[in-house]
């Protein structure tokens, strides 16, 4: 009987600690700032809770900006026909999302496009429609 007591306290500590190991899209991001990320990618992180894509994009001016866009979970992506070898270092991307509202090269992805044309929805948490009054 005790060791249930203990397992049930455990698990009643460790809820809170996961909860905000969490975050909401309108906490970090501006789905009124949409962004484009062309670039190539130089790393990507397949992990929980989300993955995360690093992407080298040249600016106007010839210097090269980095970004990092958080996608969906692994699983969500595994459920969308990605696999961890969908994008590699060195693939040119083309990422559609939402900026970060501390202004900081980082990005929701909403959509992926890859060299070949092949579009895919990248498990943004803020949907996958584009804001209002931007095409896709």
């Amino acid at each position: 009987m005790k060791s249930k007591f203990v397992m049930v306290v455990t698990v009643l500590m460790l809820v809170p600690v996961a909860a905000l190991a969490h975050h909401s899209f309108a906490a970090e991001f501006d789905s009124n700032k949409p962004v484009t990320v062309q670039g190539t990618v130089t790393k990507v992180e397949w992990t929980n809770p989300h993955i995360w894509i690093y992407v080298d994009m040249k600016e106007a001016n010839g210097n090269v900006a980095k970004w990092q866009c958080e996608g969906g979970s692994p699983n969500t992506l595994t459920r969308q026909g990605w696999r961890k070898d969908t994008l590699k270092n060195g693939d040119h991307v083309v990422i559609d999302g939402s900026r970060a509202k501390d202004g900081t090269n980082t990005c929701n992805a909403r959509a992926v496009r890859t060299a070949d044309g092949k579009r895919l929805f990248a498990g943004s948490s803020g949907g996958d429609a584009a804001p209002p009054g931007v095409r896709q």
